[in-house]
């Protein structure tokens, strides 16, 4: 919006400042931490009056019984700055608008299929007894079709002809593959798959947040480098117009999810529940698929892969096929709990992790 406002004032002096993806990026992650700050407290006391509360599941000698009651469904803090801060500096020319729009119709969709979840846990009085899995996971789906019809069989696609069912693989810098129609299962699954990793880390005070805001970051990198057409050519990365946009989205959730974060250190005056998992999970993801960087999140967002496989392995290796716990309880970060270790010295050494990775992804820039 101010963007726009600019142009109409086009005169005066240091009206191109507010064009630029830099500057508005900037601002986009200022704005939606101040918005976060301030709107916090209210939606944490609306939230405990409404009685929308955790329910611990019952982990035996690691049962963080402490925690039952805190307020949840904290991940409307996230969306809101999310979206005031979009609504201001996001831009609407084409061909900005196409990923702006997108982004802002996943941060809903997702917000909305997280919510309805918190809110059957909580009236039902258990944190199992949500939404049905089958049910999500179809919603999940059917948000990752719509998005493939958009990219694949639309023409709105900002992808060039002959381009958009490559697939890319970090530290190659031409195309693995071209995947042709399996490219539309591809974008379900990648959808399906990091939407539940960022759901499954979000189990300790702020362990799924600092990750999340690094992973973010570097798919902020790359949507830079990739809707920069100097930038692409020179690191030999495909020019995706109007990617750049990007940008000033992921910018304003890493704002969003400092502000989070000022409430959820531990220990935790509010959780960010499947609202806020479910919404961070679903805008990276939908960022890969539209960067066409979905294997990079194997490498920048290993936290989330050690998360989910901790739990594909326990559930389905373990307990499906050989009929017993691999890990004392799943996601893996519970089993660090029942060793002994401290949960502000888990989220950390977590974190420490996370910044490898998210170092190691940024050397695939320059190392292919």
């Amino acid at each position: 919006m101010i963007a726009w406002i600019s142009e109409l004032f086009a005169n005066l002096p240091g009206q191109r400042l507010l064009t630029y993806i830099t500057f508005r990026a900037l601002m986009a992650v200022l704005t939606s931490f101040a918005v976060g700050i301030v709107l916090g407290r209210r939606i944490i006391r609306a939230i405990y009056q409404l009685n929308f509360r955790d329910r611990a599941r019952d982990f035996g000698d690691i049962s963080p019984r402490n925690k039952d009651g805190t307020p949840t469904m904290g991940g409307l803090i996230i969306f809101f700055s999310l979206l005031v801060s979009l609504l201001l500096w996001g831009s609407w020319r084409k061909p900005n608008d196409f990923f702006l729009v997108t982004m802002i119709f996943t941060a809903f969709w997702f917000t909305a299929l997280g919510f309805f979840d918190d809110y059957l846990k909580n009236i039902r009085g258990n944190s199992d007894l949500g939404m049905n899995r089958g049910l999500k996971l179809f919603l999940q789906g059917l948000f990752g079709v719509i998005l493939a019809l958009l990219l694949l069989g639309s023409d709105a696609s900002p992808f060039a002809v002959g381009t958009a069912t490559q697939m890319h693989l970090p530290f190659l810098k031409t195309p693995l593959l071209d995947l042709g129609l399996f490219y539309y299962p591809f974008i379900v699954l990648v959808i399906i798959a990091i939407a539940n990793a960022i759901n499954f880390a979000d189990g300790l005070d702020g362990l799924a947040t600092v990750p999340s805001g690094l992973l973010i970051a570097v798919y902020a990198v790359f949507a830079y480098i990739i809707g920069n057409s100097i930038a692409s050519k020179y690191l030999w990365f495909p020019y995706v117009p109007g990617a750049g946009e990007l940008v000033v989205v992921l910018s304003a959730l890493i704002g969003a999810l400092a502000a989070f974060l000022w409430f959820n250190a531990y220990p935790a005056e509010v959780f960010m529940g499947d609202t806020g998992s479910l919404l961070i999970g679903g805008v990276i993801a939908t960022s890969a698929v539209l960067l066409k960087q979905e294997l990079l999140f194997v490498i920048a967002g290993g936290v989330f892969v050690i998360e989910f496989l901790s739990v594909f392995v326990q559930d389905y290796i373990g307990i499906k096929l050989l009929k017993r716990r691999i890990f004392y309880r799943a996601p893996i970060h519970h089993t660090y709990q029942f060793l002994g270790i401290a949960e502000p010295k888990i989220v950390v050494r977590f974190w420490i992790l996370a910044v490898i990775f998210t170092l190691v992804s940024l050397i695939s820039i320059k190392l292919r």
